[in-house]
């Protein structure tokens, strides 16, 4: 079938999933009040595939069926489709105002790679390769929306998963049957999985050698029976567009999936029984460089939206003149054209790699990855700054409205703009830097790549410093 519209989207959501919140079952993730509007935005990206003026950017026809597929899913095989695939993502990305960390094509390009590296799977056992390129075509040809959960709940972070009270909640295999394996334990972060189709388990953090049960990738349906999805406090309170800009559109939410035993079809098994060969994945797949891309272009169309925003509040508070504003906005830009250089690194250094696909460079990709978890809570900060105590002092739409609305006209008017206008942008800004939702992005920026401290470390252990040290011994070699 071809890419798929909104309103299909929404109706795949309407099964029999296990989504808790507040004490209470979810009988329609559609129509609660908490996650409704968070799905209409998601429905409208896939809605944006069909329409004319960004239809040729966003699909390619598809290799199998010669249908209109997401552009999220090609496989790249040149430079000119790793930049295809850049305004794709920019496209899904500025409908969000890179607010949405987990809109569909960040798990398509993922599902992509791994397809690409079926001999990687075929490892384990032949049909693992054969069933990872079977659920690609699946996921493209049905275009489906993935969530993903990576990391094993813990009780304490002082232990790892093959200690005793660490294994009895860690994500393993308990047994299997003709039908496929069984799982069971409890695993975080699952953003989005209200609103997705199916659910991904792959590594993030190695295992230690002996733990094979634990050492599971495979996907299946979100309504998979004994699957249970527990959600954390809905951040959309049901305000006004006017009130609460972000929290009434960009609700993705975050859940912790509870497997109790649960059945994953052999279909949907492409790795299991071997810590050794589910360590070895990303560096065999790649896929992070791929995943990284649409990342860093997200951050993009975030960090763009941020200087938006800031710059209008610098005008409506007449501050655009002041020097330490003025380096405070130069700060912001330079976030912002660090990371689409980057970007353009990428893509211009892009080569064959492995699978026999194109893959982005890895090391700029890299860069933006270690840094913007830094970054996106300082350019949080720049904004508290900017605004200051007007955010103190921000009415309401009723009030707005109401019988003040000669006051506030009077009052509240920025400079050359009128009272409304300015209470609606700062109440937007206090959507970025105040309220559940605000927190719950920066929250997400600094740690949804996993741990900055150990990420950085990671990336030097990987870098090969031999050239930076030639130079050193050249100079000291010198007579």
């Amino acid at each position: 079938m071809p890419a798929r519209r909104g309103e299909e989207y929404i109706a795949g959501l309407k099964d029999d999933r296990q989504v808790w919140m507040d004490g209470e079952r979810i009988a329609d993730v559609t129509t609660h009040p908490k996650l409704r509007r968070g799905i209409e935005t998601v429905a409208s990206l896939y809605d944006l595939q069909w329409s004319p003026e960004f239809q040729e950017a966003m699909t390619y026809p598809s290799p199998t069926s010669g249908d209109l597929v997401g552009m999220s899913h090609i496989e790249p095989r040149s430079r000119e489709d790793i930049i295809a695939r850049d305004r794709m993502i920019k496209l899904w990305a500025d409908a969000t105002y890179g607010m949405m960390g987990r809109s569909p094509d960040f798990l398509n390009v993922v599902v992509m790679a791994f397809a690409a590296n079926s001999d990687f799977f075929a490892e384990i056992d032949p049909r693992c390769g054969e069933n990872i390129v079977r659920y690609y075509h699946h996921v493209r040809e049905n275009d489906l929306c993935l969530t993903h959960t990576l990391l094993n709940m813990r009780v304490s972070r002082s232990r790892d998963v093959s200690q005793l009270d660490q294994r009895d909640i860690a994500l393993r295999k308990v047994g299997e049957n003709s039908e496929g394996i069984i799982v069971q334990g409890a695993r975080m972060l699952a953003t989005l999985a209200p609103a997705s189709d199916d659910i991904a388990g792959y590594p993030y953090a190695p295992l230690p050698d002996d733990e094979d049960s634990a050492a599971l990738v495979f996907s299946i349906p979100v309504a998979s029976p004994g699957l249970t999805f527990i959600c954390r406090e809905g951040f959309d309170y049901g305000s006004s567009h006017f009130d609460a800009p972000l929290s009434s559109r960009l609700e993705e939410m975050d859940c912790v999936a509870i497997f109790d035993d649960v059945l994953v079809p052999w279909e949907r098994v492409f790795s299991h029984g071997s810590a050794k060969h589910y360590n070895a994945l990303r560096d065999r797949t790649g896929f992070g460089a791929h995943a990284g891309q649409q990342v860093n272009v997200r951050n993009i169309a975030k960090c763009e939206f941020i200087l938006g925003v800031a710059q209008l509040m610098t005008e409506a508070m007449g501050r655009q003149s002041l020097l330490h504003v003025q380096e405070r906005m130069g700060e912001l830009v330079t976030y912002l054209e660090t990371i689409k250089a980057c970007v353009r690194a990428a893509e211009a250094d892009a080569a064959p790699g492995p699978g026999g696909i194109w893959y982005p460079a890895p090391d700029p990709v890299a860069c933006v990855r270690n840094l913007f978890p830094k970054w996106y809570p300082r350019m949080v900060e720049l904004l508290q700054l900017l605004g200051s105590g007007s955010y103190m002092m921000i009415p309401s739409e009723a009030d707005v409205s109401g019988p003040l609305s000669p006051l506030i006209d009077r009052y509240y008017q920025g400079e050359g703009m009128p009272a409304a206008d300015r209470i609606r942008l700062f109440r937007l800004a206090w959507d970025l830097v105040g309220s559940a939702m605000g927190s719950r992005q920066e929250l997400y920026e600094r740690f949804f790549s996993g741990d900055p401290v150990r990420n950085l470390a990671t990336r030097y252990l990987r870098y090969d410093t031999s050239h930076a040290v030639s130079q050193v011994r050249r100079l000291m070699d010198e007579p």
